[in-house]
């Protein structure tokens, strides 16, 4: 898979061995709080009442993650504490985090973060339901992470400039990404 997903929409999504054994669904992603850089999956049991697994599966064992399917390798998944251990979590969840610009004005709550898969899969954004500062409040929209913002646990904080770059839907944001890698100074 390359492109960008929202984070939610991996959630639950099947894990299948190569071999064909289907053997746990998504439970959430877990990312270094710096750098925004997908370090893995924490799972849960197959089926409706599946609960949590004490098992893992860091992205470095993934071998393709598709529309319907994360594929890996045979072979025993590690222990779910390592990989968590290793994200920095503060909170563990943005959702629902305030989005506040450097210059403290209130952009409004992040509802989803998107995930740019690729040789390296990234957080590339947020979904954010607006506050008045991106009117009309209430909207969801879509913002690029940028390389100066932190995520705290209560919030996630953004460089003012990021509110020209304001997207709609996913391949508006990805046109952004894009935009702003390729322009001078941009990150690559």
């Amino acid at each position: 898979m390359t492109g960008l997903v929202r984070a939610t929409d991996l959630i639950g999504r099947p894990v299948v061995t190569l071999s064909g054994e289907n053997v746990a669904r998504i439970k959430d992603v877990v990312f270094a709080a710096p750098g925004g850089r997908i370090l893995g999956f924490t799972l849960a049991a197959r089926g409706a009442f599946g609960g949590r697994l004490h098992q893992a599966l860091p992205w470095s064992r993934v071998r393709g993650a598709g529309n319907d399917a994360v594929m890996i390798d045979d072979g025993v998944l590690p222990d779910r504490d390592d990989l968590v251990a290793r994200a920095e979590i503060h909170d563990g969840e943005v959702l629902g985090d305030l989005v506040l610009t450097d210059a403290g004005t209130s952009l409004g709550t992040v509802t989803d973060v998107i995930v740019e898969f690729g040789t390296e899969p990234q957080v590339a954004g947020y979904e954010i339901r607006t506050g008045d500062a991106l009117p009309p409040a209430g909207r969801t929209v879509l913002i690029p992470r940028a390389d100066t913002m932190a995520a705290s646990g209560e919030a996630v904080i953004v460089p003012s400039a990021v509110t020209e770059h304001v997207a709609d839907d996913l391949a508006g944001l990805g046109a952004t990404i894009t935009s702003i890698r390729t322009s001078p100074g941009g990150r690559r």
